[in-house]
């Protein structure tokens, strides 16, 4: 009796000594994880948006496509106009510029976001497109769109900014190398993105099909 008394603080200090010496959970694995889903989500949004300008830039010009097999349930709109058609002429280079330099950038971000290129890389790339969009912008306020194209003139201003500010936030990151930043520069460029199809469904039909 006395020796199983005697064995029982024995007892209490192996139960002691293994609750020391159990492994404490990783507290750093929730910051991790977080940090994993918030780069898959990245480079799923950014993958998206640059499919869609991949797909677009790749579809003929109204002069070179196809004619569609099956007749377009929704009436054709009328001609353009003198006066359109001239605004639509001026604006195709800009337009051409601006839709790569979209996709660059959002290449960039991608890239970067794989590791594939440094913040030096990002930043020079960026830097460049944005000077596309700015000269852009310059380009387009010598325009003077008809009076029925004025509405399709300030989808295009207005899209030049929106990329403008998605250059800015992107390049944001190398002040505090949070990718975060690229996450909010992404709904910039979406409807900017929003704004380019508009204006051409209304200057260039044949250059975007319907989802």
């Amino acid at each position: 009796m006395a020796r199983s008394k005697a064995a029982l603080p024995d007892v209490a200090q192996d139960t002691a000594r293994a609750l020391v010496d159990r492994p404490q959970p990783n507290r750093a694995r929730p910051r991790r994880v977080k940090t994993i889903l918030l780069g898959i989500a990245l480079v799923s949004v950014l993958g998206v948006l640059a499919f869609a300008m991949v797909r677009e830039t790749a579809l003929p010009s109204r002069t070179t496509r196809a004619t569609p097999s099956q007749p377009s349930p929704v009436p054709p709109r009328p001609p353009l106009t003198a006066a359109e058609e001239a605004y639509a002429h001026a604006l195709w280079p800009v337009h051409t510029d601006v839709k790569l330099s979209a996709l660059r950038m959002m290449f960039a971000g991608i890239n970067y976001k794989r590791g594939k290129i440094d913040r030096a890389d990002l930043k020079a790339g960026v830097d460049a497109e944005n000077e596309t969009f700015r000269r852009a912008a310059a380009r387009i306020g010598t325009l003077a769109p008809p009076a029925s194209l004025q509405e399709v003139h300030a989808y295009y201003v207005d899209a030049l900014r929106l990329y403008q500010q998605a250059a800015a936030e992107m390049l944001k990151i190398l002040d505090d190398g949070g990718d975060e930043h690229l996450v909010a520069a992404s709904p910039m460029v979406k409807e900017a993105g929003r704004n380019l199809e508009a204006v051409a469904i209304a200057l260039w039909p044949g250059e975007y099909v319907p989802n």
